[in-house]
């Protein structure tokens, strides 16, 4: 499985000309049958995607129909354990909680990949890889 974090589906839902490429990608990368979700990731999509400040936001029935879509895949739970385990993480590889918490999400799935372009791409976090799809 592969984790997906939020900047691949921000990306794909871009109508900035010039992220068509990163879109397409995006795009491609969410038709595809072995994705995982984390609450962290639907919640910060859906932030980001319907801001107003965003030239391109969403309205919110359209951001709530993409995320109740991806719950299709495993959603990993923002969990006491996961918040400890990303406490843990976030000290052990000097990231931030954030990022911690979306590799931590990603282990707890067993996901073998991130897909981010926010976090080294090719970095191994116990044995979960960093893939930037975008490179």
């Amino acid at each position: 499985m592969r984790f997906v974090d939020t900047n691949v589906i921000l990306y794909a839902i871009s109508s900035n000309p010039d992220d068509e490429e990163k879109k397409r990608v995006a795009y491609d990368i969410l038709l595809a049958p072995d994705l995982a979700f984390s609450t962290q990731v639907l919640q910060e999509f859906y932030v980001q995607a319907t801001r107003t400040t965003r030239a391109d936001h969403l309205a919110h029935q359209q951001a709530v129909d993409l995320i109740t879509g991806f719950t299709r895949f495993p959603v990993q739970a923002t969990t006491l354990e996961l918040v400890r385990a990303a406490l843990t993480a976030r000290e052990r590889y000097r990231i931030s909680y954030w990022d911690a918490a979306i590799i931590e999400a990603a282990r707890m799935l067993g996901c073998e990949e991130v897909l981010s372009e926010d976090l080294n791409h090719g970095q191994s976090f116990d044995g979960t890889v960093v893939v930037n799809p975008f490179r």
